[in-house]
Order: C-alpha cells, then sequence, then structure tokens
C-alpha cells in the first residue's frame, strides 16, 4: 500500500470513536488501482474474513464506524440479502410450503410475573420479533424496522391499525414453545399476519393472534397506499391461513371521562420509544392493564385482547387511560357484585369470601369479565384518541391437558 492508501486508511481509523476492543482491518489496493471504483477491499472484524466489498462500499464502511462507534452496522447484523430456510443462531425455520416461519423460544425469567407464568406483555414482544425474525429471513429486510427495501425506497414503514391476542394457557419460566407466523393479504394496501403458539412437549396450542398493518410515510406521518414494487416484494409469502377466524370483528365503542377506572399524566419515557420513534404498542398495554383492579389482576387471568389503533402517541403527549366494566358479560366487575346478590344468584348462603375466591362464583365464571379501555391525549389535544381496546378474563387454570391441536 502506498502512502496515500495509509494515509486514507489511517484518517479513517483516527476518525471513529471506538468504545471495545475490536480490530478493524481494510486491506485496500494500491494507488493506482483506488482509481477504479470496481476494485475490491476486503473487510476483517474481529478477526473474522467478512468478505470482499467495492471502495464505495469501503469507504460507506468506514464512515458507518466513524458514525456508530464500534463496528460497521452491516457487518454486526449480518442481514441476509436473499431468503434463508434454517436460522441457527435465531432458532427459526421457514414452514408452510416456503412461505411460513417457526421460532422456538425459551421463556427465560425477566418474561415472567410473580406466578412465574409469561406476562401477556411478554408474548406481545415475543409475536413482534418473531415477525421481525420472519422478514429477516425473507432475505427482503432492509435497514428498517421491518420494513422491506421497496418500502424504504418510498420512505415507507409498517403500522399496526389492529391487534386481536387469544390466550388459552401462559407458558412457565423454562418453558420452551414454538411460535408460527405467516402473512396474508388484508383489503387492498394491507397486511394480515397471525402466530400460534404451541407448548413443545405437548403440542398444545397456548395463545393464537391475528393482526392488520398499513404503510405510513416515514416523514409525513400519513398513511399510504402500497406501491407495485412492495406488492410484488410480499404478495410471494401471503397465505390464506387464519389463526383466528373475524367475520366481521366487533367494534368498541368509545369511553368518555364518566368510566369507572382512569389512569391520568401518563408520559412516556425514552425506553418507550421503538425504532421508528412512536411508543410500542407494548407500552399501551401496560397502560391499560394499570387500570385493572388489583383483585381481578391476581385471581382472574386476562385471556383476549383487542386493540383498535387511531394514532401515533409521541414523546411529548401526555396520556390518558380510561377503563370501563362491561355489564353484558355473564360475570360482572367483582366490584359491582354485592354480597347478597351472589346468595341470590346461587341460592345459597355460604360466606361471601368463599364464593368470591373460586369457590361457586368459580363456576359462575365459566363466563368472562369484560373491559373496555381507551387511551387518549391530554392537553390542548385532548380526548384525541390513540387506541381503543378490550379485555376479556377468564378464572386461571391450574391444569394444562396433554393433547395436541
Amino acid at each position: 500500500m502506498d502512502r496515500d492508501g495509509r494515509s486514507s486508511v489511517s484518517e479513517a481509523l483516527q476518525t471513529a470513536s471506538f468504545s471495545c476492543p475490536v480490530s478493524y482491518v481494510v486491506r485496500c489496493s494500491t494507488a493506482k488501482e483506488a482509481n477504479d471504483s470496481n476494485k475490491q477491499r476486503y473487510v476483517n472484524v474481529n478477526g473474522n474474513f467478512i468478505g470482499s466489498i467495492s471502495e464505495a462500499s469501503s469507504r460507506s464502511l468506514n464512515a458507518s464506524v466513524a458514525e456508530n462507534g464500534c463496528v460497521v452496522n452491516v457487518v454486526r447484523q449480518k442481514i441476509p440479502t436473499k431468503k434463508q430456510l434454517v436460522d441457527t443462531h435465531r432458532q427459526g425455520l421457514i414452514i408452510e410450503g416456503g412461505v411460513g416461519y417457526r421460532q422456538t423460544v425459551v421463556i427465560r425469567s425477566y418474561e415472567v410475573g410473580p406466578d412465574k407464568t409469561a406476562t401477556l406483555e411478554s408474548v406481545m414482544n415475543l409475536l413482534q420479533e418473531t415477525a421481525l425474525n420472519h422478514v429477516w429471513m425473507s432475505g427482503l429486510l432492509s435497514n428498517g424496522f421491518g420494513a422491506t427495501h421497496g418500502m424504504m425506497k418510498n420512505n415507507l414503514i409498517w403500522v399496526v391499525s389492529r391487534m386481536h391476542v387469544e390466550v388459552d394457557h401462559y407458558p412457565i419460566w423454562g418453558e420452551i414453545v414454538d411460535i408460527d407466523t405467516w402473512v396474508g393479504a388484508s383489503g387492498k394496501n394491507g397486511m394480515r399476519r397471525d402466530w400460534l403458539i404451541r407448548s413443545q412437549a405437548t403440542g398444545h396450542v397456548y395463545s393464537r393472534g391475528t393482526s392488520t398493518w398499513v404503510m405510513m410515510n416515514q416523514q409525513t406521518r400519513r398513511l399510504s397506499k402500497m406501491p407495485d414494487e412492495v406488492r410484488a416484494e410480499i404478495s410471494p409469502w401471503f397465505i390464506e391461513k387464519h389463526a383466528i377466524k373475524e367475520d366481521a370483528p366487533e367494534k368498541i365503542s368509545k369511553l368518555d371521562d364518566k368510566a369507572k377506572y382512569m389512569n391520568s399524566n401518563l408520559k412516556p419515557k425514552r425506553s418507550d420509544l421503538d425504532m421508528n420513534h412512536h411508543v410500542n404498542n407494548v407500552k399501551y398495554l401496560r397502560w391499560m392493564l394499570e387500570t385493572i383492579p388489583d383483585h381481578v389482576l391476581e385471581s382472574l387471568q386476562l385471556s383476549s385482547i383487542i386493540l383498535e389503533y387511531r394514532r401515533e402517541c409521541a414523546s411529548s403527549d401526555i396520556v390518558q387511560s380510561l377503563c370501563e366494566p362491561e355489564n353484558d358479560g355473564i360475570l360482572r366487575d367483582m366490584d359491582m357484585i354485592e354480597d347478597n346478590e351472589i346468595n341470590i344468584l346461587h341460592g345459597f348462603s355460604l360466606a361471601s369470601e368463599i364464593l368470591k375466591c373460586g369457590g361457586l362464583l368459580g363456576s359462575y365464571n365459566q363466563g368472562a369479565l369484560r373491559y373496555t379501555h381507551l387511551l387518549q391525549i391530554e392537553g390542548e389535544a385532548k380526548n384525541e384518541e390513540i387506541v381503543r381496546g378490550r379485555t376479556t378474563w377468564k378464572k386461571k387454570l391450574t391444569t394444562i391437558p396433554f393433547s395436541t391441536q
């Protein structure tokens, strides 16, 4: 390498601010060869040969090192440029005739609650992770949050408009589960994504989920039609299969300030933002569940949740969470059931404590306790909706049938 070549590499390395010990070696051609943009450079990171790149890409990688501080993102991520059938690192593989995805996960200690079962927040996070890994395996992933190459060209991102998750059983700490996911068409400009969570030990289906996604322009923050090039990318992956059949989805009514339960002055934190710089939908779930009475959280389990997203929540927004029990369910909110009401309903005069702790009320609880939820903006834009929701609660099951579905 001549003096000019050594100087350019030295300057690039001096510009980079490394926060951890790594080796970054670029083998450059001579000054004469440097005039040819097609000549190749060789990249070695942490002692591992990565591959050859053009001079233009080499300059881009040097800039990325300077910007990101440690190791170039493209090398650290190794995003596939073509379809992969197996990913040993993520314990994932392509199924459903080459278009679906299955990932095997172990429930970690930080994903469970006091009862040693996975929380719904953890389940929702696992659904999101498998969806992103599905796109990763497809070879369509660009440098965005699940966005394809065509989407990045058109400055588009995915946003979820509706989510419906049903849970029969929650996996326990240390349990191994398989999560299947696949996509299908939803109207002209939308995409549907479904999931199944299944116990690997028994084959029993624990949870099902379905969702609808639309595209938003990242700059204008307005919904967008699906460009033809994006449709051409993703439509070969569409299949007609539904985890949850929704012939006519029931609409969720809007709550007002007279709702029985209310939490106000909720402020998003920086840690609540995702890679698209808006509040992650799992944070919405947490705000909703915080309005549920403690005795319901302790004695019942969340068996179904439906979320209808209305608008984004920015980091500067102040949020109000409203919650109202539905009176048309078989079991009403426990706060609304008087002791003498329970005795009359069952024709017995047992102590109300026994009834409320799962005795006769347990059989009465073969139905469901439902709540309607609303997250809205406080302040100048008050009553501007973020998301409507409905949660359904049933008695916790102590045993899980050993069978497959």
